[in-house]
């Protein structure tokens, strides 16, 4: 309850602000190349190794990946440049990789992992700062930033970092622009990782410190269990790497298509349809979305819900369907940005903590940036 009053509290003073951070930070992207300078950070190293599997620890597989994913964008996409926060075997405090990424103006930040757990638990998840929601996200936190003790002020620093309920939902508000695209790349991730046989543990958040002070969309990626001997195989050889990496870069090539105001779909292989479930392109949504349109998306499946389902929380929900998920949206808001992202807003507050805005085109979905375009023509 206290957090819902401060969420009411803080909604009505920054809602301005969130809307001018929208319009001049992501119409500025859409006018140029969005993504221009890449971070990709590899968990721990030096004398910080991680989680430790039967035969490998993180801080290796770590860097593997990261290698590998930075020289697959670096192939495809020559005019991006990758920074490392690290390529080698050293220790880099938490602060001073978020101040890498901040210092070359990074467009995205990607922390690369591997989690720990009981030897049976297994699957990928993204994060994204915010607040934990379970015992079990905070383990993951608490371990992540438990290696500020390795510093050589150990840790006095983050003492300054407010990680509190009312300051992380503060935060949250005022950095809905970086936080919805990250929210945005972590769900792509996932997506990917489900493709090559992964379980999705799901997009979360949490309070890492190495994403507290990056000025960009950020997301932390735990890619599986180093303490799961089966898991530890995948992640520790070779060709489990290339596989993870493959992903990763997926992932990200479905996410520039999307600031490029390109439509995802057109950047994949076409599924085999099945006439009755899948279709290779969003469906129309209802009669009275002609036109442009926006909504407040709030549910992701693969599975395909009922509209009178609790999640929904008695709202009237209407569903569209790409690239073989089902997709939950609430309320229709005609060439009206600002009021679909106040509602956005109050249905955070209600609990739909993934809720971010979507756009349609006479019945189909749309980039953001397109809509913005199409928006301050009309």
């Amino acid at each position: 309850m206290k957090n819902d009053k401060l969420y009411r509290l803080l909604g009505v003073r920054v809602n301005l602000v969130i809307v001018a951070l929208f319009f001049f930070g992501i119409t500025h992207h859409s006018q140029t190349n969005p993504i221009k300078t890449i971070v990709i950070d590899a968990g721990h190293g030096g004398k910080d190794p991680g989680c430790h599997g039967g035969f490998s620890n993180e801080k290796e597989v770590c860097l593997s990946m990261a290698l590998k994913l930075g020289a697959m964008i670096k192939d495809k996409y020559p005019g991006i440049k990758v920074v490392y926060t690290r390529d080698k075997d050293v220790f880099v405090e938490l602060l001073e990789r978020a101040n890498i990424a901040n210092s070359v103006k990074a467009d995205l930040f990607i922390c690369i992992h591997a989690n720990a757990g009981s030897n049976v638990a297994y699957g990928s998840e993204t994060y994204v700062l915010g607040l934990h929601r379970t015992e079990a996200q905070q383990k993951v936190m608490e371990r992540e930033n438990a290696i500020i003790e390795l510093e050589d002020d150990k840790g006095a620093k983050y003492k300054s970092f407010d990680m509190s309920p009312e300051a992380m939902i503060a935060m949250q508000l005022q950095g809905t622009v970086y936080r919805e695209y990250s929210i945005r790349f972590a769900e792509q991730l996932q997506k990917e990782f489900k493709k090559m046989g992964r379980f999705d543990r799901g997009v979360k958040e949490a309070g890492f410190y190495v994403l507290y002070k990056t000025a960009m969309p950020s997301v932390l990626i735990e890619t599986g269990f180093l303490t799961n001997p089966t898991e530890e195989k995948l992640l520790a050889n070779t060709s489990g790497q290339v596989e993870m990496a493959k992903a990763m870069f997926s992932a990200f090539e479905r996410y520039y298509n999307q600031m490029m105001g390109k439509e995802t779909i057109e950047n994949t292989i076409p599924p085999k349809v099945n006439p009755i479930q899948d279709t290779p392109k969003p469906t129309p949504i209802t009669p009275d979305s002609s036109g442009l349109v926006f909504r407040i998306q709030v549910e992701t499946s693969d599975k395909k819900i009922s509209l009178n389902s609790s999640r929904f929380k008695n709202f009237e929900v209407y569903e569209y369907t790409q690239d073989k998920f089902y997709k939950y949206c609430i309320g229709i808001f005609p060439n009206d940005l600002n009021s679909a992202r106040l509602k956005k807003t109050e249905l955070i507050e209600l609990g739909f903590n993934n809720a971010f805005v979507v756009a349609f085109l006479n019945g189909e979905r749309i980039s953001i940036e397109k809509a913005i375009n199409l928006a301050e023509k009309n």
